[in-house]
């Protein structure tokens, strides 16, 4: 069978509301879909992604080689087979590959938002995606997967739409974001908005998409350092040192380095530095809790039967907070729920990268 992948673009006139308070019109989801939508409409397996993904989370454009994010696990005769369910993975509000961000242009001019766009949360993106899946006669779906900030959606979902999935997984993620998060996101913050190409915010996109943007490739560095563990970073590079560069040149480079300057510098390349700012702003600000009196309170709303699972060297989402949102459903008397700690040394990536040691998990959850 073959993928099926088709891409989107949904616009909405009606007015988002968020929940600053403020409102976002008109504004649009970009998607994509896999495999094909059953009669009744009950093979519907929604995707979320993290921070830097997008709603490309499977399968290659024509003329490009590089596959979607979680094209390991999403696929015909895959983990979330194609072949069986009708995936969606929408672009979240706020970033810069399709859907509205702050680089869109504001309504009724052409120029784009940039710091007027409002600071959108992750319920706000949960809610957009809600309005696009109602605009699609989707009322109802058999899951919903996300790791990181793709779980913080999914656990939303579970709390604030209890009877819109059967099943929600939710991976490396957690039930507010803790300092230690918020710390490495502030390194990102801070070399953004003193990089004098960022023009504070008045930046040229295309000299970005040129050259990149020094001040945020060095952000991005404290990113990859808190996505790796101590073990995997071992693993990957040990003590290598540059084939071509002497030990005693001052700007000899140890693989560790020239990895964390290829991979950040190119970033940049294909990622909005404001929507970066946006969306770290909304991970920082996330709390299950919010709006209840407690987490407790919160977690009692969840009706759709929950898998939480955790990788045990995760450094920037710690497995006992993932831990700790399965102590509460217990605390709360709920019943349908399950929690995994994955035993690996990668560090937060793991739910990208070591797919083999959860994709038969995930399948069983799905095929249920």
């Amino acid at each position: 069978m073959s993928l099926n992948l088709q891409t989107h673009t949904e616009h909405f006139t009606n007015p988002l509301y968020l929940e600053s308070g403020r409102i976002l019109e008109p504004y649009d989801i970009a998607y994509e879909t896999y495999g094909v939508l059953n009669e009744d409409k009950s093979n519907v397996v929604v995707i979320c992604h993290a921070l830097t993904g997008s709603h490309h989370c499977a399968g290659t454009y024509e003329g490009e080689n590089k596959a979607g994010w979680w094209d390991g696990l999403v696929g015909p005769g895959k983990a979330v087979d194609t072949d069986k369910f009708f995936v969606i993975c929408t672009n979240v509000i706020g970033s810069c590959f399709g859907s509205t961000g702050p680089m869109s242009p504001k309504h009724p001019h052409h120029e784009p938002y940039r710091y007027k766009f409002p600071v959108v949360t992750i319920k706000d993106m949960v809610k957009a995606q809600r309005i696009l899946f109602d605009k699609l006669d989707i009322h109802r779906v058999h899951a919903i997967i996300g790791g990181s900030m793709g779980g913080m959606q999914a656990l939303l979902f579970a709390v604030h739409y209890p009877n819109f999935a059967q099943k929600i997984i939710s991976l490396a993620s957690t039930y507010a974001t803790q300092p230690w998060a918020i710390a490495f996101n502030k390194v990102a913050q801070e070399a953004i908005l003193k990089d004098p190409d960022f023009k504070q915010g008045y930046y040229d996109p295309e000299l970005i998409k040129e050259h990149g943007l020094s001040g945020m490739a060095i952000g991005r560095m404290a990113g990859h350092i808190s996505f790796l563990s101590h073990e995997s970073m071992n693993s990957k590079f040990g003590r290598e040192y540059k084939k071509d560069d002497g030990l005693y040149e001052l700007f000899g480079k140890f693989q560790v380095e020239s990895y964390l300057e290829y991979n950040s510098y190119n970033f940049t390349k294909w990622f909005d530095p404001l929507s970066y700012l946006y969306i770290t702003k909304a991970i920082n600000i996330f709390d299950l809790a919010r709006g209840f009196d407690s987490l407790e309170e919160a977690m009692k709303k969840i009706q759709a039967e929950l898998h939480l699972i955790s990788f045990k060297n995760d450094i920037l989402f710690k497995n006992f907070e993932m831990k700790e949102i399965s102590d509460v459903l217990d605390r709360v008397g709920n019943k349908n729920h399950h929690y995994l700690d994955v035993d690996s040394d990668y560090g937060h990536d793991a739910f990208l990268v070591e797919l083999d040691k959860f994709d038969t998990y995930i399948k069983e959850v799905l095929n249920g």
